[in-house]
């Protein structure tokens, strides 16, 4: 059974993360977190591994972000299925609302190389980044992941902050792409379109969220998001530069562009995969689309952060959810790209119709079209996100 919509996006919820320029700026959270003093190491920061004697596990996670029980709320399906299956007591907690305010809540204890008393946290690919950056991160033993050896969809290995797979693995995905409601205009296929064209004037919204939007304009600009230069940076900028200027984007948002684009106060919008599946349970005249360029994939990852004592049973959960059929049952629930190769099949089972929607298992050519925007250092988050404010004038 088909869970019920949630009424805020996944996404959206992280969508002002990094918004603020005064944050990027000089000031905020960000600006003391590279120093050598916060920076950790292997060495340095030794944890140790209870797992074998104590038989539990605290996770963080995002709200509504796991399967619960249509008739009992308070029941978790699959975890407690895996507290079943192995012994381990989970303490589940829905305490990460911004990747910004958790980094800031628990910033002091990771550079001092302190407990942050969680096991496993979840948060967004490019706060994953800052923190492996950091040396906040353990390691994870491959040997006890052969699930997610086997079942990680290829498009998510290899990562440019994770080159080894060995730090952070998918939790969910989605996809930032072009969407538009068909009661109010015609098919949108390119950014040039979404940009340009006269009838969409001032009937645009792109979001707030730089990866995202900078990320969809560097592939339809020639350039590869993985990987490029400021220079290039600055030609997607440009472009989105002149949308503005001219009229042709009324505003840059977070999630809250859905209630426009399903009223049709908006006709198109730079936009994600996870609010348009919502969107699109009520008007099936809402669509999502691949640009020809391709989309942004971003992920929301595993972690299991330094000090951390139960980092075996943590590898526990993880595998557990990288088999199909837990994955799917998963999946069912939150309506995000899965990562876990085989899922779809076990989808077929519970609902055919979640199992064709693209947006949840996307085929390999939309996947070859995805790229996950390219991890920044320290000194190009400040510049490229204060490029980026000044343009979108937040």
């Amino acid at each position: 059974m088909r869970s019920h919509p949630r009424t805020v996006s996944r996404r959206g919820l992280l969508s002002g993360a990094l918004g603020s320029a005064a944050l990027l700026a000089g000031g905020g959270a960000l600006a003391g977190c590279g120093t050598e003093a916060a920076r950790q190491t292997d060495e340095g920061c030794v944890s140790e591994d209870h797992s074998a004697s104590e038989k539990k596990l605290i996770f963080s996670n995002w709200p509504q972000y796991l399967d619960v029980d249509a008739a009992d709320e308070s029941k978790r399906p699959t975890l407690d299925a895996f507290q079943t299956e192995t012994g381990i007591q989970v303490t589940y907690t829905e305490d990460i609302n911004d990747n910004n305010e958790f980094f800031g809540k628990v910033r002091n204890q990771l550079a001092g190389c302190q407990s942050i008393d969680r096991d496993l946290i979840v948060l967004t690919d490019w706060m994953a980044a800052r923190m492996i950056r950091l040396g906040w991160i353990q390691k994870l033993d491959p040997a006890k992941l052969p699930n997610v050896q086997a079942n990680l969809l290829p498009s998510l290995k290899g990562r440019s902050f994770d080159p080894e797979n060995q730090l952070a693995v998918p939790w969910q995905t989605g996809l930032a792409g072009l969407a538009y409601n068909g009661g109010v205009t015609r098919e949108i296929r390119t950014l040039d379109e979404l940009l340009t064209r006269p009838d969409l004037k001032g009937r645009v919204t792109a979001l707030s969220e730089m990866r995202d939007t900078i990320g969809l304009l560097l592939q339809a600009k020639g350039h590869d998001p993985t990987n490029f230069t400021e220079a290039q940076f600055d030609d997607a900028l440009a472009t989105l530069k002149r949308a503005v200027d001219s009229g042709q984007i009324r505003r840059f948002t977070g999630n809250d562009y859905a209630p426009e684009l399903a009223r049709g106060d908006i006709a198109a919008c730079i936009g994600w995969s996870g609010d348009i599946i919502q969107l699109g349970f009520d008007n099936d005249k809402i669509r999502f689309v691949v640009p020809d360029s391709g989309a942004i994939l971003y992920s929301d990852d595993l972690l299991v952060p330094n000090r951390a004592t139960h980092r075996a049973n943590a590898e526990q959960l993880i595998n557990y959810y990288y088999q199909p059929a837990v994955a799917a049952k998963l999946a069912a629930h939150v309506n995000y790209i899965c990562p876990v190769q085989g899922a779809q099949a076990e989808m077929e089972k519970i609902d055919p119709e979640l199992a064709a929607n693209p947006l949840i298992f996307p085929d390999d050519a939309m996947l070859a079209k995805s790229g996950v925007f390219m991890a920044l250092s320290e000194e190009q988050e400040k510049t490229y996100e204060s490029k980026f404010q000044q343009v979108i004038g937040a």
